[in-house]
């Protein structure tokens, strides 16, 4: 296992996890875990394993992207000890909690089914009626190669909401520590970004580790302006 905790210490992390692990509402708690990231350096690539190396732990704290962000955020959401922290990043990240390059959840809709004791997709329940259906063939590129060597093809029925169909019920639907999934027209993928929403009294933000070069950090992002140029996107909903 490789850890690099960052601006993190393991008493810090301990703290926020106990902090966090006291609180009854899983919005308030998520919204209190990811606070925690905003400002973190934004890094990709700090994974480490692909089909021609082995597939090595690590949780990297110093520099996350957004699917990282995600997955640090959950694992402390359902950890009580920076020891449980470690094994849940195991399971959120990998299928049955085994690493390999081959059972690392590389696609946000992977979340549906690797972690579904964890989260729901209520992307259909919160959509007011404009959920599209779509079915798409991820890792499939447009001219037959693979995005990740290694990796099986899926045909993949996933719903999204169109973003020019979000209105004000879809907003009200919507929850604090929902993860969003930026929907992607591109051939092979399912999403193109990853966050969490908040929503602080009137207002909405989406909190991601955003790669913009004006940001390359951990920010909120006001949701409905920032959405606006989307395609849509995929709501997943922790459980309790």
């Amino acid at each position: 296992m490789i850890l690099n905790s960052g601006k993190f210490t393991e008493k810090k992390l301990s703290l926020i996890i106990k902090k966090a692990s006291e609180k009854k509402d899983i919005q308030q708690k998520i919204c209190f875990i990811s606070r925690n990231f905003l400002g973190t350096p934004y890094k990709s690539s700090t994974l480490i394993g692909d089909k021609n190396s082995k597939e090595i732990f690590v949780i990297n704290l110093e520099g996350i992207d957004c699917f990282t962000f995600i997955d640090y955020v959950e694992a402390m959401r359902i950890s009580s000890s920076f020891d449980e922290f470690l094994i849940n990043v195991k399971k959120i990240r990998y299928k049955s909690g085994k690493v390999s390059f081959k059972n690392r959840n590389h696609f946000f809709t992977d979340w549906k089914y690797s972690n579904k004791k964890f989260i729901d997709d209520v992307t259909l329940s919160v959509s007011d009626n404009k959920a599209i259906c779509i079915e798409k063939i991820l890792n499939l590129k447009e001219d037959g190669s693979k995005i990740l060597e290694d990796i099986p093809v899926k045909k993949r029925k996933i719903f999204y909401i169109p973003s020019n169909t979000i209105n004000k019920r879809i907003i009200n639907n919507l929850k604090t520590g929902d993860y969003i999934g930026i929907y992607s027209e591109m051939q092979g993928l399912d999403v193109s970004h990853t966050g969490i929403i908040i929503k602080k009294s009137k207002n909405i933000f989406l909190r991601h580790a955003s790669s913009q070069k004006k940001f390359r950090k951990v920010i909120d992002s006001e949701f409905t302006s920032y959405i606006k140029k989307k395609p849509g996107i995929i709501v997943f909903r922790p459980k309790e």
